[in-house]
């Protein structure tokens, strides 16, 4: 018998067809999308407004539960929560809830969900943890979308709302793109869920093909470059997909979607003791970006268990930050997260998977 198609991978227009074959008026599939983006909604049971035959035929026919949470941990700070979701074929995915202080989003404070694309990845960075578990699967939009959805039921049960959405979970966003977008594209339907496509960013280690067809799509989704590095070969070390897309092609792209948006691009920069966190790679990178509408996210790296590199420390990061802003390029030094439980920039992975305890 085959799987029943899960929920979440419908849009509306879905939902409307299907339920127009039962025989059902199209504001029954209002209802339906409304249920699960207005009130997040994940079983047919909590469906009261239908009928109770209505209720049975879609638990006969979809599946709503795609994401089983089977393990939360939460930051001793209390500010981060991680979330390790089992799949319905075994494998396992991780996504993070970050709070932030109020003071820092017009008095209410940030919430933001870090969102994973894919079970495992496969552009292999040396210092990612998803990286060093290799590449499991493609999630479905569907599969996207739910982790959103389960926070913000999360989210709502304490009165909160989430304020932004980042790609930066396991995962290449442009490796399984027309899934990623499907995705977007539900959580930006204001239909349901109306999550404005500014408070959404995708980052990739710089997939030069897609960032163009993101360029010429037009969207108003915010895009992140893990750069990382300022040459080619200290690049390629640590992301080996540098070995297709070298800097040039990747920031050429980055040029292109500046010229065809109008919007900035973020470079993501991990900061490795000894590696990239140089007054060389400094003065290199703002020759790089010089003219170019950006900004710089650098951050001491965080720990992985494949990897040896050390963070860098703060008075370097200052040092490395300085020297970008003396040439004109915008750069903030972000504080870690989570690091306790690594829910941090890079620290994603299935446990089982990675053979860890935690």
């Amino acid at each position: 018998m085959p799987e029943r198609p899960l929920a979440y991978d419908l849009p509306l227009e879905g939902f409307t067809d299907l339920l127009a074959g039962w025989g059902e008026p199209a504001y029954r599939a209002r209802q339906v999308w409304q249920g699960l983006y207005r009130h997040y909604w994940n079983h047919p049971g909590q469906f009261t407004i239908l009928p109770g035959g209505l209720r049975s035929r879609l638990d006969e026919s979809l599946r709503f539960d795609p994401l089983a949470p089977s393990t939360t941990l939460e930051s001793t700070d209390g500010a981060t929560v991680k979330t390790l979701f089992e799949l319905a074929d075994g494998n396992a995915i991780e996504a993070v809830l970050m709070r932030y202080d109020p003071a820092t989003h017009s008095g209410q404070g940030r919430r933001t969900l870090c969102i994973s694309t894919q079970a495992g990845c496969a552009m292999g960075c040396v210092f990612c943890a998803t990286g060093q578990m290799g590449f499991k699967r493609h999630l479905s939009s569907g599969e996207i979308v739910a982790q959103a959805i389960y926070y913000a039921r999360t989210l709502a049960a304490a009165g909160e709302k989430a304020t932004n959405i980042v790609f930066m979970g396991m995962g290449e966003p442009f490796h399984n793109y027309e899934n990623t977008m499907a995705a977007i594209d539900r959580l930006n339907d204001q239909r349901g869920y109306n999550f404005g496509a500014r408070r959404i960013t995708i980052s990739t280690v710089g997939l030069a093909p897609f960032i163009r067809r993101f360029a010429a799509e037009k969207r108003q989704v915010n895009l992140a470059i893990s750069l990382h590095a300022a040459d080619d070969d200290s690049r390629g070390r640590m992301l080996p997909v540098n070995r297709k897309y070298p800097l040039a092609d990747v920031l050429e792209a980055c040029r292109e979607y500046i010229q065809s948006t109008g919007r900035r691009v973020t470079f993501e920069w991990a900061l490795v003791a000894g590696v990239n966190d140089t007054p060389e790679q400094a003065r290199l990178l703002a020759g790089l970006l010089k003219g170019m509408l950006c900004h710089v996210n650098a951050i001491p790296l965080n720990p992985t268990a494949g990897y040896s590199g050390q963070a860098t420390t703060r008075q370097r990061a200052e040092e490395f930050r300085a020297i970008l802003e003396q040439a004109g390029i915008p750069c903030t030094v972000r504080t870690r997260r989570g690091i306790d439980i690594q829910a941090g920039c890079g620290q994603l992975a299935s446990r089982k998977d990675m053979g860890w305890n935690i």
